[in-house]
């Protein structure tokens, strides 16, 4: 059972900056992680994610430019870089592992393992 933390989500105005963390609870170079959004009243959808040995990334095409995703496995943490921020982006954030998955990835939620509790991001003046 692999257990996921995210951290970083926070209130920030537009155009700022936030850094999201997710921190596994053991090694993930068989795992892409994904990072997820939900807004009240709407589904759950893909943002990004990165193959376990982060050669491959994709993102949503909202955040390309915007957002970056990488890991360091030694510290078996997936960051997700946030600049610029849009009031659009508010939600919350999840991070998932989909196992099985060190070459490629997906931002399909369907057959993540794996999930967080999530962490609030509130984009807003």
């Amino acid at each position: 059972q692999l257990q996921l933390v995210e951290s970083g989500g926070g209130l920030v105005q537009p155009g700022g900056s936030l850094r999201l963390s997710c921190a596994a609870s053991g090694t993930t170079l068989n795992y892409a992680i994904g990072w997820f959004r939900q807004a009240p009243g709407k589904e759950r959808e893909g943002v990004s994610c990165i193959s376990g040995i982060g050669i491959s990334t994709n993102y949503a095409d909202s955040v390309k430019g915007r957002f970056t995703i990488s890991r360091d496995n030694a510290r078996r943490t997936v960051y997700l870089q946030m600049d610029s921020l849009k009031p659009e982006d508010t939600g919350v954030y999840y991070c998932g592992a989909d196992k099985g998955h060190r070459w490629t990835c997906t931002v399909q939620a369907d057959g993540y393992d794996y999930w967080g509790q999530g962490t609030q991001v509130t984009v807003s003046s």
